[in-house]
């Protein structure tokens, strides 16, 4: 099992840049935050852009994985997406991981794009696959009801392709069939926060029906499981996976009986919403987490 922790981008980088420096230290493997431009949880909060935090944070750590928790065709063209992910990889020494979906209502609306959710989900999937090509191939050229791209350079290409033979690593959030085939298809890996549930069983429960889902289209694809990682946000559950201790190895438990590579929780803040205390989160790193691994 591996360890993320979400540093929602709502502070000044002088408030921001301890966080990213204790992810790295209190031994997590990832570290994300939100690209939104404005998150619905916080609609009223100061908030700064991902991939400049991203940045920053990757010039003051050296191990940690960086994410974006997750990036979507509301507010990005694949095209300069391309450019900016090029540059994170660079700036991180390859250690950037590109968290995609389709993205919410709120930065819809915000954006002007006043799509129904299966033309959003089409846009979604036509934004992902030209996205893998731009970080596969130079020369790029597409026609889509969505984007278009005209022989497009991409030089000069991942930091980890020319060893790796690979481009930045996709985790593609998914929760509807449609969008669980493209992550089969197209992703190194597949992101879930379960759905909405009143109770922390009803939430598990969702759980494990979309990683049985993912388990059948990996099968229908002729694809090895262990090809696709899994990352759960642990925090769309009822209770905040940060509440104790004793909630977060529980919690991590119940990942990894349901296949989970990889669980993601959240800084704990003063108030709602992930209310918490950095003992707990001390006590996680410190405790719980070397016993895990």
């Amino acid at each position: 099992m591996r360890f993320g922790l979400t540093i929602l981008p709502e502070h000044t980088w002088s408030v921001a840049e301890p966080r990213w420096r204790e992810a790295e230290a209190l031994g997590f493997d990832h570290a994300w935050t939100f690209d939104h431009v404005t998150w619905g949880g916080l609609p009223d909060s100061p908030w700064f852009a991902a991939l400049p935090t991203l940045a920053a944070a990757a010039a003051v750590t050296d191990r940690i994985g960086l994410g974006t928790f997750v990036t979507s065709p509301n507010n990005h063209h694949p095209v300069q997406l391309m450019r900016e992910v090029l540059a994170l990889d660079d700036i991180s020494r390859g250690r950037f991981l590109l968290g995609i979906g389709s993205g919410g209502d709120l930065d819809a609306r915000i954006m002007g794009e006043d799509l129904p959710l299966r033309a959003r989900v089409d846009r979604f999937h036509e934004f992902t696959e030209l996205l893998d090509r731009l970080l596969r191939d130079d020369h790029v050229s597409a026609e889509g009801d969505f984007y278009t791209a005209r022989d497009v350079r991409t030089l000069p290409g991942p930091v980890r392709g020319a060893a790796d033979g690979n481009r930045v690593p996709l985790v593609i959030a998914a929760n509807g069939p449609r969008s669980i085939r493209l992550a089969v298809e197209r992703g190194d890996g597949w992101m879930t926060y379960g759905g909405t549930a009143d109770t922390d069983d009803a939430w598990w429960a969702l759980i494990a029906d979309l990683s049985s889902r993912v388990d059948t289209a990996l099968e229908a694809a002729g694809r090895a499981p262990e090809s696709l990682d899994r990352y759960l946000n642990l925090d769309s559950a009822p209770t905040f996976s940060l509440t104790s201790a004793a909630a977060f190895e529980d919690a991590v438990g119940r990942a990894a009986a349901l296949g989970f590579t990889d669980v993601i929780t959240h800084w704990p803040r003063d108030d709602e919403p992930f209310l918490g205390t950095r003992d707990v989160l001390d006590q996680v790193a410190s405790e719980v987490i070397p016993a895990l691994r």
